[in-house]
């Protein structure tokens, strides 16, 4: 592939690009349940309008373009007090959850080696629900991730997690929900534990930042999970999720300035001058944080709270409808419109359930741990939410009626990963699946590679391959 020798007209190019599009998930029909944050065609419209007007603005250098600086902090100041910070809290925008994460962990690490200097080894606890931006930090900083079990219900187990404080603890981190399956951690009670031992915490609000403040003025009651908390030092929140920004868009946000400025980024010896970033980003678009701002002006108290109670609404007759099936049942208690279901005792397989409804249309979200599918409900789910818990209601009787299914399909395929215990071998077929969507069916990062499988078509099959994997390991290790 090279760069065309003649430039092609816009009018071309652009039909082009739409005529791929028709393969795309056509997510407005409402049979998606992620990813999608869209109120309407009207806020829609001003997004693009707002990110297309600063579309060529490279924000790198904060002071050449003061009118996406005012945005910025206006963003942050509005975040900041929906999370009922005051006067001190202080944060920058991100491209989106992972850059707050990141940027969160890695300030928390510069700060501990200002104020805690005999630890070499720094270590988070946080519960196993966390996201696996956590995982990404700690992977990049030199950070140990310490993981604690959780209750049934799925929030964090907070003795667990005092058991695994030690010497080199930092920081404490939990959910707002967790995005797996909508379920709160206990702040209050990880706060308690912050302050016994002296540790920062980070409360990951990404998904629930610009929701739950919402449910809970709509009256329905929540334990505090945002700075009312005293011990919570940092918080994330995305504005491209709830707060219905366009993409990627997020806050990351502090209780005080001491924490912030371990963020920033300065290099005096550079050639070029001296180079200071706030964020990880060098170049930073302007368009998303014009687009937040723009959306956020839109909506309004008012618009936020109407979309929050269609949602919750939605969510409340879906939860209904879901465990009016004496086979099913909802994971823990979802604090706002995202949860998650599962099968029970896995009868039937929730896997074969999952491909039924795939072939009905709709887009399924499979989860591990325990195996479970994931519903966000948006404005475009409303309408059709009857439809699923009829189409559900169906795929139970069938794969009842057909037990086989479950090893058949991607019923067969997740219910193999779910069974394989050695997540490296996982790890290490993912990592290949990858390079390989990249690079090329021919480029391997292991030069064995092509000797430990048996044939083009095995190396082709992540079934086959799995399959040898799960084969080997009953066969060597199960005994």
């Amino acid at each position: 592939m090279q760069i065309p020798e003649k430039g092609t007209l816009p009018a071309e190019i652009l039909a082009e690009m739409q005529a791929a599009q028709t393969g795309d998930t056509p997510w407005l029909e409402g049979k998606t349940w992620s990813l999608q944050y869209y109120v309407d065609d009207e806020h829609h419209e001003l997004l693009k309008a707002a990110f297309g007007q600063y579309f060529s603005n490279n924000y790198i250098n904060p002071f050449l373009f003061p009118s996406l600086l005012k945005m910025e902090k206006e963003v942050v100041g509005m975040a900041a007090n929906l999370l009922h910070g005051d006067e001190n809290t202080v944060g920058t925008m991100t491209s989106g959850g992972t850059e707050s994460i990141l940027l969160a962990m890695y300030a928390c690490r510069e700060w501990a080696r200002k104020h805690k200097p005999s630890i070499k080894k720094p270590e988070i606890v946080a519960p196993r629900t966390i996201h696996p931006a956590f995982d990404k930090a700690a992977h990049y900083f030199g950070l140990t991730l310490k993981k604690a079990p959780v209750f049934e219900n799925m929030e964090a187990d907070v003795a667990a997690m005092e058991r695994l404080i030690s010497k080199n603890t930092i920081l404490l981190a939990a959910s707002a929900p967790s995005f797996a399956n909508g379920v709160l951690d206990p702040i209050p009670d990880i706060g308690k534990l912050a302050g016994r031992h002296g540790l920062l915490l980070h409360v990951d609000a990404c998904v629930g930042g610009f929701m739950l403040p919402w449910v809970e003025k709509l009256g329905r009651k929540l334990p505090a999970w945002d700075f009312r908390v005293p011990e919570v030092t940092s918080m994330s929140a995305d504005l491209h999720k709830f707060g219905f920004g366009a993409k990627g868009a997020s806050v990351v946000l502090y209780r005080d300035v001491q924490l912030f400025e371990n963020q920033i980024f300065i290099t005096t010896e550079y050639s070029g001058g001296i180079f200071a970033t706030a964020t990880m980003l060098g170049t930073r678009p302007g368009g998303p944080i014009a687009a937040a701002w723009a959306g956020l002006q839109h909506l309004g108290q008012e618009g936020f709270l109407k979309n929050a109670r269609d949602m919750l609404a939605a969510t409340d007759r879906l939860r209904a409808g879901l465990e009016a099936q004496p086979e099913i049942f909802i994971i823990g208690n979802p604090c706002m419109n995202v949860l998650s279901f599962a099968t029970r005792h896995n009868r039937p397989d929730l896997f074969a359930v999952a491909d039924f409804l795939e072939k009905k249309g709709w887009v399924v979200d499979r989860q591990q741990l325990p195996n479970s599918i994931h519903l966000t409900v948006f404005p475009y789910n409303i309408p059709v939410i009857d439809n699923y818990v009829a189409d559900v209601r169906t795929a139970l009787d069938w794969a009842k009626a057909h037990p086989e299914a479950s090893g058949e399909g991607n019923a067969a395929l997740y219910g193999l990963l779910a069974r394989l215990p050695l997540r490296g071998m996982v790890k290490d077929n993912i990592r290949r699946l990858f390079v390989e969507t990249y690079a090329g069916k021919s480029a391997r990062t292991d030069p064995d590679f092509e000797e430990k499988t048996e044939s083009v078509e095995q190396r082709k099959s992540w079934m086959g391959r799995l399959n040898r994997l799960l084969a080997w390991w009953e066969r060597n290790l199960k005994r």
